[in-house]
């Protein structure tokens, strides 16, 4: 596939999308060339800034799919709704469950349905899968 028929997401290797920030992640292009975005240096070390970033949510007390959405993608800037219903569908939960961030079948289920909804694709699972071990093995 041409690479700039890509969306935006799959062609920064940020399949989360997360915007710049002065949070520095592992694998991060610096600097990016994509004047909001984050770009990192491949699929899975963008995977592992999403699980980090999920992580840092996790810590500071945000642990539902709905709480997580809802602060991940805002309603100024998305239809929020439904995306928290993409997503707890996708990982087979109630929006209002409480996400354990050391389950690793239910964390890849909810990176990859964040990235269907970003991109606008399926995921590939291997790429998550990567991006989780990264996660595992580096963690912040």
């Amino acid at each position: 596939m041409v690479q700039r028929k890509l969306p935006r997401g799959l062609r920064n290797c940020n399949p989360g999308n997360i915007r710049k920030s002065p949070t520095r992640y592992l694998g991060e292009v610096q600097p990016s060339k994509d004047p909001a975005f984050k770009q990192f240096e491949s699929m899975a070390w963008g995977y592992r800034a999403l699980f980090v970033l999920l992580d840092s949510y996790y810590q500071r007390g945000v642990r539902t799919i709905r709480e997580i959405i809802s602060r991940y993608a805002p309603p100024v800037e998305n239809y929020t709704e439904g995306y928290i219903r993409a997503v707890a569908e996708s990982a087979g939960l109630p929006a209002e469950s409480n996400v354990d961030m050391s389950d690793h079948d239910l964390m890849v289920r909810i990176a990859a349905a964040i990235s269907r909804v970003e991109n606008g694709r399926a995921a590939i699972l291997a790429d998550v899968e990567q991006g989780w071990q990264l996660y595992k093995t580096h963690k912040p």
